[in-house]
């Protein structure tokens, strides 16, 4: 009982100099700025402006280099000019070109759009067309054609039947060709 006797009496001493020194603290008055002191202000402001003692730029229309027009030279692209599209049996989607690595003969007509098709996407369509395609996960590495596909992966594709499609993480991505290596040839004495 002592304790909290002297816990509450600590606490309310605490209390009681806070609020002393609040009643105890009076605000700061000061002049509001008057017209003519906020004319001069605003004059010292604009007279030390840093832009004002840099120097005019030299040349002029004349002297700007010639690019490119970037709206001309970035213009976006044809999102079907730059897919391939698979449909089968009423669904299509679209999968980026080179994304396709094998095409069978047999399945060579479903690479087209055909009228009337629902088109939806990589995942969908793979779920219900996973009979006859089948996916090769590649590395970020070979879709940039900095890697050559392994061995084994080449000779699995030789024998498979199935349309093949390179995916990323599960979605499809374009392979670009190997870019070829070139080795330090050594000279023959």
């Amino acid at each position: 009982m002592k304790t909290t006797n002297l816990t509450t009496l600590v606490s309310l001493a605490v209390m009681i100099a806070g609020i002393a020194r609040v009643v105890a603290a009076e605000p700061v008055m000061r002049d509001v700025a008057t017209h003519d002191q906020l004319v001069v202000t605003l004059r010292k402001v604009e007279q030390a402006d840093p832009m004002k003692q840099l120097a005019a730029a030299k040349g002029g229309a004349a002297a700007v280099v010639k690019s490119e027009d970037p709206s001309v030279v970035n213009k976006p692209k044809s999102l079907l000019g730059e897919s391939d599209i698979i449909s089968f049996d009423g669904l299509a989607t679209l999968v980026p070109k080179r994304a396709i690595m094998q095409i069978p003969v047999g399945y060579a007509d479903r690479i087209k759009i055909e009228p009337g098709v629902k088109i939806v996407g990589w995942a969908d369509f793979y779920a219900f067309n996973r009979g006859w395609i089948t996916t090769v996960e590649i590395s970020r590495v070979q879709a940039e054609g900095m890697q050559p596909l392994a061995d084994d992966t080449k000779k699995q594709m030789t024998k498979c039947r199935n349309l093949v499609v390179a995916t990323y993480q599960g979605g499809p991505i374009s392979m670009l060709p190997p870019k070829p290596t070139t080795e330090p040839t050594t000279k023959q004495p």
